[in-house]
C-alpha cells in the first residue's frame, strides 16, 4: 500500500473589506450629482439657444467621469493609515490588509484614468470656449482630486461639505452651461442653489454615517469637528433651505411647474427618521439622501424645462 503525503489545505483567498470593494467605492447613487448638475447647465444653455444636445451629452459624460474619479480616489487617504498599523500575527488578517491596500491602489489608478478621460473631453470643450472654461476646469479637477489627496486633503480639514457645494454644485452647473457656449449669469447662479445644497447634504450624510471611523482614523471632518448633534441640525437646516430656495425660484418665475417638487416630499421622511436612530441604522442615511436627490433632481429639471417646452410650442 502506497502512502501519499497529505495535501496541505489551501489558504483561503480573502476579498477586500466591503468598504474597499469596487461596487462600494463607485457609489452608484452619487452619480445623480453629476447627472443633475451637468443636466441643469445643459438645459439652461439650450434655453439660451446655445450648444446642442450632442454637445450636452458629451459634457454630461465628462461630469460623470469626474464624479467617478472622485469616488475612486476617496479611500486613498486610508493607505498610510493601513500601512502604519502594526503587522498582524494572524495570516488571514495579514492577507486581508494586503488585499485592502492593493484595492485602494488599484482604485486610485482607475480614478486617475477617469480624470484623464474627463480631461480629454474638457480639452475639446476648452478649445471651443477659451480660457475661462480652462480656469473652471482646472479648479474643478483640483477640487475633486484634493478632496482626499495630500497635501490639501480638505475633507480632513472640515471643508468637504462646503467645497462640495462649490465644486460639485455651483461650479459644475456653471461650467456645463459655459461649455455649451452660454453666458454665466446671476440667474444661473440662483438656479444652481437647490442642487448645490443637495450635493452638500449628500456629503454631510456620508460624514454622519462614517463619523466613528473618521474619529478613529483622525479625519477631522466637519461632523467630527462640530459633533453629531450639530451636524444633524445642519442636515435639517440644509434640507429646509433646499425647498425654500425652490420657492424663491418659483417666485422669480424660473420654475414653470413648481408643484411637481411636492412629489418629492414623502422621501424627506426617511432621512429624518434615520437621523434619530443609532449609528448602525445611520448606514442607510446616504442611500436615503441619494434617493431624495435623484427624485428631486428629476422633478426640478422637469419643472425648469417646462418653460423651454412651452416656448418651443
Amino acid at each position: 500500500m502506497s502512502i501519499h503525503p497529505e495535501t496541505p489545505a489551501p489558504t483561503p483567498t480573502l476579498s477586500p473589506d466591503p468598504k474597499y470593494r469596487l461596487g462600494t467605492v463607485l457609489r452608484p447613487f452619487s452619480y445623480s450629482v453629476a447627472l443633475a448638475a451637468c443636466g441643469l447647465g445643459v438645459l439652461y444653455a439650450l434655453q439660451q439657444g446655445a450648444g446642442s444636445v450632442t454637445l450636452g451629452l458629451l459634457i454630461v459624460c465628462a461630469g460623470v467621469l469626474l464624479q467617478a474619479g472622485v469616488n475612486l480616489i476617496n479611500n486613498h487617504a486610508d493607505l498610510p493609515l493601513l500601512q502604519g498599523l502594526p503587522a498582524p500575527a494572524d495570516a488571514l488578517e495579514k492577507q486581508r490588509r494586503e488585499r485592502n491596500i492593493a484595492a485602494i491602489r488599484w482604485h486610485f489608478h482607475l480614478g486617475i484614468g477617469c480624470f484623464m478621460l474627463a480631461w480629454l473631453i474638457a480639452g475639446f470643450l476648452i478649445w471651443r470656449e477659451g480660457w475661462l472654461l480652462l480656469l473652471i476646469c482646472v479648479v474643478g479637477f483640483l477640487g475633486g482630486y484634493f478632496y482626499t489627496a495630500e497635501p490639501i486633503h480638505y475633507k480632513r480639514r472640515g471643508l468637504g461639505v462646503l467645497l462640495s457645494f462649490v465644486f460639485m454644485g455651483v461650479l459644475m452647473i456653471g461650467g456645463s452651461a459655459l461649455a455649451m457656449g452660454a453666458p454665466w449669469t446671476l440667474t444661473l447662479l440662483w438656479l444652481s442653489l437647490p442642487f448645490s445644497l443637495l450635493t452638500a447634504l449628500l456629503l454631510l450624510a456620508n460624514e454622519l454615517r462614517d463619523v466613528e471611523d473618521d474619529r478613529q482614523h483622525q479625519l477631522r471632518t466637519l461632523t467630527v469637528r462640530i459633533g453629531e448633534t450639530h451636524a444633524k441640525r445642519l442636515y435639517i437646516a440644509i434640507l429646509v433651505a433646499v425647498y425654500l430656495s425652490t420657492v424663491g425660484l418659483w417666485w422669480a418665475g424660473l420654475l414653470v411647474w413648481p408643484w411637481l417638487l411636492a412629489l418629492s416630499l414623502p422621501l424627506v421622511t426617511s432621512p429624518l427618521v434615520i437621523l434619530r436612530r443609532d449609528l448602525q441604522a445611520r448606514q442607510a442615511l446616504p442611500p436615503a439622501t441619494g434617493q431624495l436627490f435623484i427624485v428631486f433632481a428629476f422633478l426640478f429639471l422637469l419643472s425648469y424645462s417646462g418653460g423651454f417646452f412651452m416656448s418651443a410650442t
